[in-house]
Formats: structure tokens, sequence, C-alpha cells
């Protein structure tokens, strides 16, 4: 899952610093921290594990696949955000992006540098939140392009998911609900201190 996935899915602020953290730190780093940012750090890779395992993601990839190759989960992952934040109200979308950035600002002491200048980014552009329209995707999945090693900057990415958002509408509509049901249980998996 993308950003807002991560940030949606998660129970207390400490899970979202966790939740963003993940993709950052060392493996070996992640004990160096609060046991609540543990459970983020944790509560993420569940979620990618999940993700990674599900029937309706494993057809959604094909949607990508024959375009990016092993690159299709990252636009998978993407479209899944373009639909988590049409699915929730205006309002509750609005509110959610402006507390995961407070949250993070708030925590910004134990983000490395290159988070910083993520969320920096993010903000500023209120990724977030503009994962909603078509732009703030086609935007985000030229960004996936551009960090690519191996592919071309210019595929059409963006018009295979314009082209198939009915079809990957379906993948999320089964696939979502689930993985909210999961994440749940593995929150109430945390010990309470």
């Amino acid at each position: 899952m993308n950003y807002l996935a991560h940030s949606f899915l998660t129970f207390t602020d400490e899970q979202i610093v966790g939740q963003f953290l993940e993709d950052v730190i060392p493996n070996r780093d992640r004990f160096s921290f609060s046991t609540k940012i543990q459970e983020g750090i944790t509560l993420h890779r569940e979620i990618d594990t999940f993700t990674d395992a599900h029937p309706a993601l494993r057809e959604a990839k094909k949607i990508f696949s024959p375009l990016v190759r092993l690159y299709s989960g990252a636009f998978v992952d993407v479209s899944m955000d373009y639909f988590l934040a049409n699915s929730l109200a205006e309002r509750d979308l609005k509110t959610h992006a402006e507390r995961v950035y407070q949250v993070l600002r708030k925590h910004e002491q134990l983000l490395p540098e290159r988070l910083i200048r993520m969320v920096n980014g993010m903000e500023k552009d209120n990724w977030l939140y503009n994962y909603k329209e078509d732009w703030g995707i086609k935007y985000s999945m030229q960004n996936v392009l551009n960090k690519a090693k191996y592919l071309d900057k210019n595929l059409a990415v963006f018009e295979v998911f314009l082209n198939n958002k009915a079809q990957l509408q379906q993948h999320f509509d089964v696939f979502f609900p689930e993985l909210l049901a999961h994440a749940k249980i593995v929150n109430s998996s945390f010990k309470t201190f």
C-alpha cells in the first residue's frame, strides 16, 4: 500500500510515525524507537505482507505488469490510494491528511533527513488529500517512474490506470475491507502498556 493507506490503517499517532519510518530505516534500527512506534513499523510490514498475498491485488498487478513488469505492485499501491481517497468523505480525507502532517511534524526529531524532505514535499503539495484527483495519482505514478531505475520515464502507466479504472475499483472493493479487518486484528495483538 502507499502513503494514504498506510497512514489510514493506524490507531495511534505513534503508529503513523512507525508506518512512515518503516520504508526508510534499516531493520536493525527499528528497536531504537518506542514500543508504540515499533507497533507502526510492525503494522506496516503486516499490511505489506497481507497486500502482497491477496488474490485481488495479484489480479490487479496483471493490469500493469505487461508495461512495468516487476514494478506493477508499486503502481497498484498508488491506485489503491486513489480509491481509498475517493471512498472517504471529503472532510474526513482532509482531516486525516492534516492530522498525518501534524503528527509527522511533531515527531520530526525522530525522522531521517530524507524522510523530512519527503514530508516537506508531501505537505506542500498535499499528496494525501490530492490522491483523490486523477492528476494527483498521475503525479504519484510519475514519481514512481522517476525513481525506478529500469523503466522508461515516459511509459503510459497513467493511461493504463485510466483505461482500467473500473476493474481496479472492483479489486479495491474486494481487497480493502479485508485489509482493514486484518489491520484491526494486528492492532489488537499489540500489548497495552
